[in-house]
C-alpha cells in the first residue's frame, strides 16, 4: 500500500492561486487529483499517467495544471484563477496501473491521501 501525504491548500480569494502537493511513498503509474465539494460526490479533477499524458475535467482546463516529479514521487496541482465553485476537499490518489487514468473511476485507485481543504471566497 502506498502512503500519500498531502500539503498545500487553504483559503484564497477568487482569482487567486494555490498549489497542492502529494508525496507518495513509492511509484505508481497513474496519479490523480479528486475533489469533493460540500454535499456533492467526490469526482476526478486531473490525472497524470505513466506516459506523461494528462487529462482535466472541463471546468478546470486552462486554470489547473497537474505535474509530477517522478524521481521524487511527488504530484502537484497548480490551481490558478480560482473560483468559488472550486471550493472542495481535494484528494490525491494513486493507481498501480494506467487503467485508473483512462477510466478515472475511483474504484481503480487503491491509495488515497488524507485530503486538503481548498476554500475560494471573497
Amino acid at each position: 500500500q502506498v502512503q500519500l501525504v498531502q500539503s498545500g491548500g487553504g483559503s484564497v480569494q477568487p482569482g487567486g492561486s494555490l498549489r497542492l502537493t502529494c508525496e507518495a511513498s513509492e511509484y505508481r503509474r497513474c496519479m490523480a487529483w479528486f475533489r469533493q465539494a460540500p454535499e456533492k460526490e467526490r469526482d476526478w479533477v486531473a490525472t497524470f499517467a505513466s506516459d506523461g499524458n494528462t487529462n482535466y475535467i472541463d471546468s478546470v482546463k486552462g486554470r489547473f495544471t497537474i505535474s509530477r516529479d517522478t524521481a521524487k514521487n511527488i504530484l502537484y496541482l497548480q490551481m490558478n484563477s480560482l473560483k468559488p465553485e472550486d471550493t472542495a476537499m481535494y484528494y490525491c490518489a494513486a493507481a498501480q496501473w494506467d487503467y485508473g487514468c483512462r477510466s478515472r473511476a475511483q474504484i481503480a485507485f487503491g491509495d488515497w491521501g488524507q485530503g486538503t481543504q481548498v476554500i475560494v471566497s471573497s
